[in-house]
């Protein structure tokens, strides 16, 4: 169990990849309502 097992999170961090042991961080998206307010603000 190390670098060479794919099972592990150093063997995903290792191969590039990603699954249960290794997942992915979340990107926050902007809700339509806030994007459609921060636009509003701009063109006033």
């Amino acid at each position: 169990m190390g670098r060479g097992d794919i099972k592990t999170k150093r063997g995903k961090i290792a191969n590039k990849s990603y699954g249960a042991r290794r997942k992915r961080k979340i990107k926050k998206r902007i809700a339509v309502e806030d994007k459609i307010a921060i636009e509003k603000v701009k063109k006033a």
